[in-house]
This record gives C-alpha cells, sequence and structure tokens, in this order.
C-alpha cells in the first residue's frame, strides 16, 4: 500500500500525486481482477469505492498526471476462464457498464449535487430520479429484432459476454416474440431465482445426493451457464428488466415511461420503483425498500436511482465504466464471529506474496465463509492502507476470535478481533522472509519507481519461481494477450508439471511433442491437431498484444496499447527499452530517494548547488549552517541527517547519488503520454535482466529460430475527429454547458483537456470572465475561441 494514502490529496506535491495514482491503478487492477475473474473479492464495497474516490480526486486536481491505465477509464468484468471454449462471444452494440455505489446519505446527496452540475440546473429545478429495487442477479441482454427474440448473452466484461440464447430462452419470463415496431431492442436486466424456488431446488438436489448452491444468486449463475439448455429449463429461473441496450427509437421521454412500455410488452419489471424529487424522497425510497426486504420473494442488496430524464441521461452520459446518471446504494453489510485457523501465503503471477486468512466455517450474508484476503504484512499487523490502524491496532494471530463482515453481501473480510478471548500463548504472526515455492528464494519488499518501499512483498526468484512460472504463462496465453484457443490453466499446469512448458517460447515448440501429449489422457489426434492450429495462428501478433502478454508489471492492456502506438514497431521498442535499462538510477540515489521528506525538489537543489562549489560538496555541506542551503527546507536537512546518522555522511552520500542518478534514456520513457514512471521502470528492470532477454530471444522469430513469435508493426490511430489528439483548455463561463459536460465532450472525441496552459497546448475555449488562462494562451498565441465555435467544432 501506498505511504502517501495517510496524505491528504491537496497536500499532495505532483511527484507525490503521480507516484500515488501508480499505486491506486495497481491496487484496484488486483481488486478488480479477484473479484472478476476469481469471484474472490479481497476488500469491501466500502474500502474498494473509497480506492476510486482518491483516485478520482487526485486526477482532478493534476489532469495532466492522469495514466493512460486509469481506473477510471476500465470496467472490470473479464469472462470466466474457459467462458470462450463453452459459449460463443457476444459483442455488445451498447456496452453494459457497472454502476458507481453510495454507502451513505452524504453519497446520495454528492450524487445529486454532481448530476445539478453537470446539467447546470439551477436549485429550485426540478430534478425527478427513479429509485428502484437492486436484484441480486446475473445480469443479462435479450436481443429482439422486429419482435422476436434472437441473441442472448450475459454482461462479460461490459462489451463482450457469452452467448447464452439457448438457457435464456428457457425461462418463462422471457419472451420468445413481443409486439413492437422497433426493428432493434434490446432488453436487459436480471436472471434470478426466488428465495422459495432456490430452497425447494437445493432440498430436492440434497436429497438426491445432488450438489447444492449457497445462495440463490450463485445458483442462477450455475443454471443460466449450463451447457445443456434443458437443464437450464428445471431451474427455477426468472427474470427482470431494468433498462434496455441498443434500440432504433426511444422507448419513451423517461426512465419511468420506457420501463412502463417495457412491461406492456410483456417484460416483469422490478416492482416499488418510484419517483422522487430529492434526496430526503430517495432516502425514503431507500428505507422503505430495506425495511420490505425481508418479506420479498427474491433477494435485493440495495436500491438504484437513475435521473428519469433520458435527455438528462443523454446529457450526462458516461464515464468508462459506469454512468454519470445512475448509482447503486447498497445495503449494509452483516457480521458473524469465527475462529482465525490458520494464514497461508500465495504467490501471485509478479511474484507478490498475499496472505490469506483461512477461517473455520461460519455462515454469514447467506454465504459460508472459509477465508478472506489479509492483503499483507501491514494489515495483519493492523495498520491500514492510509498508514492509520484498523480494527483498533489488534493485530491478527492463528487462533484468534475474528469477526468476518461481508460487506455489500458478497466480500468476506476481518473486521475485528475479540481480544478478551485471545489465547495467553499467542504469538504474533511472522511475515515469511524465503518464498513457499521449492527455490525458497528470498522475499524483498517492493521499490516504487524513483525509490521508496512499499507494503507488497515479492519474491526474488521472477521466472525461476514455479509459481511465478506457471502463472506468468497463464497470462501470456489467457485471451487478452496471445488469445490461444484450447491453451487454458488446466492444460497449462498440466504441460508444466511433464516438463513440455518453462516459459512463453515452449508454446511454439509443442507441434514437435505432438505424440506424446497425443497420448495423454483426455487428448485425441483431432484435439491435439486443433491445439496446434491455435498456437500457429498466434505465431504473429500485434505489438500491442504482445507487450501486454509479456506479463511486465504495471504494463496493462490500456498502456501496451499506448506504447505500440508510440514506438510502432517492436525493435523500436525494445531499443527504447534497452536504453532505458542502462539508465536506470543506482543504489546510492535509490537509498536518498528513501529518506522520507526528501523529495524531487530538494534533491535537485542539493545536486544543483554541488555543481556551483569549486571544492565540490565537501565544501558546501561543511558550512556551519546547512539548513540554510537554497531550496532545502530545514525538514529535509534534518530527514537526511536522521537517515545518515549527522550532517558530514548525508554531504558524503550526495556525490554517489548524483552519479547515479537516472539518465535521459530512462527519463525520456517514463515521460511517454500515458506510460509514467512507475511503468517505465518495471520496462526498464524487465530489459536490465538477463534471463528477461533470453526468453525474449527464444521467443521470438528469427533465423535461428523461424517458428517463433513475429510482432506486427502497429500503425498510430488516425484522427477521428475535428479535436483528436488537441490539448484543450477551457476558461471562464460556459453559458449553453457547463465545463465538466464541455471536457466529457472533448474527452468523448478524443481531445486531452488540460487545467492549465503551456506551449503544449493546441486550443483554449474562452467564455466570459476568462482571467489568466486566456491571457497566457494570447502570450503563448495558442488559438483561442468561444463558446459556439467549441460547439461547431465538436460537432465537426
Amino acid at each position: 500500500m501506498s505511504s502517501l494514502r495517510a496524505k491528504a490529496v491537496d497536500d499532495l506535491s505532483e511527484d507525490e500525486a503521480s507516484l500515488e495514482l501508480a499505486h491506486l491503478a495497481d491496487e484496484i487492477a488486483a481488486h478488480d481482477r479477484a473479484y472478476y475473474q476469481n469471484d474472490a473479492p479481497l476488500i469491501s464495497d466500502a474500502a474498494y469505492d473509497g480506492l476510486r474516490v482518491r483516485n478520482s480526486a487526485i486526477e482532478q486536481r493534476f489532469s495532466h498526471l492522469k495514466r493512460a491505465d486509469s481506473p477510471t477509464d476500465r470496467v472490470g468484468a473479464p469472462l470466466p476462464e474457459g467462458g470462450q471454449d463453452t459459449f460463443g462471444k457476444v459483442r455488445h452494440a451498447v456496452a453494459m457498464l457497472s454502476l458507481d455505489n453510495a454507502f451513505a446519505a452524504e453519497d446520495v446527496a454528492a450524487f445529486v449535487d454532481r448530476v445539478r452540475r453537470f446539467l447546470s440546473l439551477p436549485a429550485d429545478a426540478p430534478l425527478a430520479v427513479r429509485a428502484e429495487p437492486k436484484i441480486d442477479g446475473l445480469s443479462a441482454s435479450l436481443r429482439y429484432e422486429r419482435g422476436v427474440f434472437v441473441q442472448g448473452a450475459t454482461r462479460g466484461d461490459g462489451r463482450e459476454g457469452e452467448d447464452v440464447t439457448a438457457n435464456l430462452a428457457t425461462i418463462a419470463d422471457i419472451p420468445h416474440r413481443i409486439s413492437t415496431d422497433l426493428e432493434v431492442l434490446e432488453v436487459r436486466g436480471e436472471v434470478y431465482m426466488e428465495v422459495a424456488g432456490f430452497g425447494a431446488m437445493n432440498a430436492a438436489a440434497q436429497a438426491r445426493g445432488l450438489q447444492t448452491y449457497v445462495n440463490p444468486r450463485n445458483a442462477a449463475a450455475g443454471a443460466l451457464r449450463q451447457l445443456d439448455a434443458t437443464v437450464t429449463a428445471s431451474r427455477p429461473l426468472r427474470f427482470f428488466a431494468h433498462g434496455w441496450g441498443e434500440t432504433s427509437a426511444r422507448l419513451g421521454a423517461s426512465q419511468t415511461e420506457a420501463m412502463d412500455a417495457l412491461a406492456r410488452l410483456g417484460f416483469t419489471v422490478a416492482p416499488d420503483a418510484r419517483l422522487c424529487a430529492d434526496v430526503g424522497a430517495l432516502l425514503e425510497a431507500y428505507r422503505a425498500i430495506g425495511a420490505a426486504r425481508a418479506g420479498l420473494a427474491f433477494e435485493i442488496d440495495g436500491v438504484v436511482y437513475k435521473v428519469d430524464r433520458l435527455d438528462y441521461q443523454e446529457r450526462l452520459g458516461f464515464v468508462s465504466r459506469s454512468p454519470r446518471w445512475a448509482v447503486a446504494h447498497k445495503f449494509p453489510a452483516e457480521q458473524a464471529e469465527t475462529i482465525l485457523e490458520g494464514i497461508d501465503i500465495q504467490v501471485g503471477r509478479t511474484g507478490a506474496l498475499t496472505p490469506v486468512a483461512r477461517l473455520k466455517p461460519v455462515f454469514v450474508g447467506g454465504v459460508t465463509v472459509t477465508n478472506a484476503t489479509l492483503h499483507n504484512a501491514d494489515y495483519i499487523a493492523g495498520i491500514g492502507a492510509d498508514g492509520a490502524p484498523i480494527r483498533g491496532g489488534k493485530d491478527l494471530r492463528i487462533g484468534d476470535t475474528v469477526v468476518v463482515q461481508r460487506a455489500g453481501d458478497v466480500i468476506p473480510q476481518i473486521v475485528d478481533v475479540v481480544i478478551a478471548r485471545r489465547a495467553e500463548d499467542s504469538a504474533s504472526f511472522e511475515f515469511p522472509t524465503r518464498c513457499p515455492c521449492a527455490l525458497q528464494t528470498a522475499v524483498e519488499s517492493e521499490r516504487a519507481a524513483g525509490g521508496g518501499l512499499t507494503s507488497v512483498r515479492r519474491c526474488t526468484g521472477e521466472f525461476g519461481c514455479p509459481f511465478q512460472r506457471i502463472e506468468h504463462l497463464k497470462h501470456f496465453a489467457s485471451r487478452r494477450a496471445m488469445d490461444i484457443e484450447g491453451l487454458g490453466d488446466k492444460q497449462i499446469e498440466e504441460f508444466f508439471e511433464i516438463k513440455l512448458l518453462k516459459e512463453p517460447g515452449d508454446i511454439f515448440q509443442l507441434d514437435q511433442h505432438a505424440e506424446l501429449i497425443a497420448g495423454r489422457e483426455g487428448y485425441g489426434a483431432k484435439s491435439v491437431a486443433n491445439l496446434l492450429a491455435a498456437i500457429a495462428q498466434r505465431r504473429e501478433v500485434s505489438l500491442a498484444r504482445f507487450l501486454f502478454a509479456l506479463g511486465i508489471r504495471d504494463v496493462g492492456e490500456t498502456t501496451a496499447g499506448v506504447l505500440a502506438r508510440h514506438f510502432e514497431t517492436w525493435e523500436a521498442f525494445a531499443d527504447a527499452a534497452a536504453a532505458a535499462a542502462a539508465a536506470r538510477p543506482g543504489p546510492a540515489y535509490l537509498a536518498l530517494c528513501d529518506v522520507s521528506g526528501v523529495g524531487e525538489g530538494a534533491r535537485a537543489s542539493l545536486f544543483a548547488q554541488m555543481d556551483n562549489v569549486v571544492g565540490g560538496a565537501g565544501d558546501l555541506f561543511a558550512e556551519p549552517s546547512p539548513l540554510k542551503l537554497k531550496g532545502v527546507k530545514p525538514a529535509a536537512i534534518a530527514a537526511l541527517i536522521a537517515a545518515f546518522g549527522d550532517w558530514p555522511a548525508a554531504a558524503a552520500a550526495l556525490p554517489a547519488a548524483k552519479l547515479q542518478a537516472p539518465g535521459e534514456a530512462y527519463l525520456a520513457l517514463g515521460a511517454i503520454s500515458g506510460v509514467g514512471p512507475v511503468a517505465a521502470d518495471r520496462i526498464a528492470a524487465f530489459f536490465a535482466t538477463s534471463a528477461n532477454l533470453e526468453m525474449l530471444r527464444r521467443l521470438l522469430a528469427s533465423e535461428d529460430n523461424p517458428g517463433g513469435v513475429r510482432v506486427r508493426a502497429e500503425a498510430r490511430a488516425a484522427a477521428q475527429s475535428a479535436v483528436s489528439g488537441l490539448t484543450i483548455v477551457f476558461t471562464g463561463t460556459l453559458e449553453k454547458m457547463s465545463r465538466d459536460e464541455a471536457k466529457a465532450r472533448a474527452t468523448a472525441l478524443g481531445a486531452k483537456v488540460s487545467g492549465s496552459v503551456s506551449k503544449k497546448t493546441d486550443l483554449v475555449v474562452a467564455g466570459p470572465g476568462a482571467g489568466s488562462k486566456l491571457a497566457e494562451a494570447e502570450k503563448l498565441g495558442v488559438k483561442v475561441i468561444d463558446e459556439d465555435a467549441w460547439i461547431e467544432l465538436a460537432r465537426s
């Protein structure tokens, strides 16, 4: 976790903000993977929401630091592993995005305030918001063409789901034909089980010795993804409609009118929806729906608020992962006590060690909980993400009685320790200093780019660690990376076990072992031929996919795309990465970076003053009053003295630190817009490791390796609008749209919106009252237009 988390956003320096955004991007991505891919959330909804809120606040203050892999631009819900092998893929014509969450009355008020500000609505202007129960089910989309049900799909990652048409067609609530003149109507809603139907199904299954489910939602998900539709038909599935995707015409002028139209077409819609005129009415609806929750025939986990007018919804639009016009107000979590029976250590693809609590099974919130993540050593010790105590500062010890909570009725977490029941001989947990893999390699604290230690601890074995090798191979072959169909987790684990796979290059040598593979249980000539054909199709791959597939830490899909468009060819990228590797900062510089309170500005001032003194650092820093050094605060001097023991020792360390400062090639890689210093440091570290270079040599096609991977050049993205690629600054008062709406429009058209005018600014949109920004634009010769010209430009 970031040591900066305890610092208010307004107090962050630019360097600190950049580092914190990198930490948040990594942390949120990890939580998205845990929730969407593994169905094993690591933190509560509220804690997750807090991470996103902080990320957004930093981006709003430092808009130019927004990362290409920013969590605000991502919807996380990838298809489950193996899903692509069983169901066809469906590309959603309109993305099925998730909802932002609210947990308190203040969050609801903030939502309404944001909507009013964005739409520039005065306080006395009416704003109707629809409140409806949030069904705890599985999202699905039903496509009708000229009134005929032609396709049904799961949500998937929001843009691509699984084709489960035959299964959805078995649900009685879903009409096969509807009476409509619309060419296309895509109805969206939730597949669920009623509590009574779920109980009866479980009782019957138990009597026959068959599998039972822990809650209706899991049962509905399992039923919908059956390969045999007759099995789905035997399950008591229901469907509620709550919205729509692609339509050839509007269903009405408001959410309420549209939902009434769907009801008239024969769809079941969520009951007890109501229109609310203000925040008080919304909260009253939340209380009323919550009070009726226990008596409902189905499970709900909150209330959804939607701006009712559809023209307002269209103006509000979307951020990358959710609509601005809706929010989900979640119900509080449930809690139960149990015993912490053990703490296991898991090693991920990047070598990160994650402790997991092994719990005495306890039924809470409708699910039997047997484990929960403990995040890292700090979390076990009772230290939170912001550096402040959690659980009242109580550490976790094996044998403790703990309080488990399922926040939002989903996520298991340990929220407290019952100290009164702690055994007298209990001992604090000692985090391992050796990896649990067979190599027993050393575990070290992770260093952030440019210096500073984080709370993450990693195995130093890299590809030598079997845990990391297997996970790297799984990532390399996965759908979003190389997308090798038929080479899933199970196959990779098996081939690794029999030593056919050790590194990515081995995948493209599997054709040499076709006979061996065909002789193994579960394989035949046809399945082996299909696998080898799928591998052959991936011997040529785009640069963006290849960069992502390499699994370099902090180089996700978005960053890989940025790098691919910037360098265009593998050769250009590899040359830049090798140069960055040679220009990495050395240990003396990193030791200086580790000194808390000595930031980039102080380091630059110290180094600059060394150059200006004839006798060098010794003369300058031997002065009686080092506290008067220009540009260096007394607190920084005190921190140096504390770190090195005394001032002469600190002064003596500075020349070596300056000599080992990062070079131009290293800094240039991090300066690429959308890459940033953290990803650049990871890339440089990857290319500084000889084992990685050897792995690449054995993977890439060459005269000595004609069967290797060939990386296609990637052309720069073509402009898609009149403002694509421009850096735009808005200043003054806009009269026909709010500033937020104008910025959102510019971003949607491919422009970059900045908060300050510089030489890199391409265009300034100035309204009445424009001040210093307009003056700076005129001084620099930047083009300036008014709001009307901007609206016309945005239309072109």
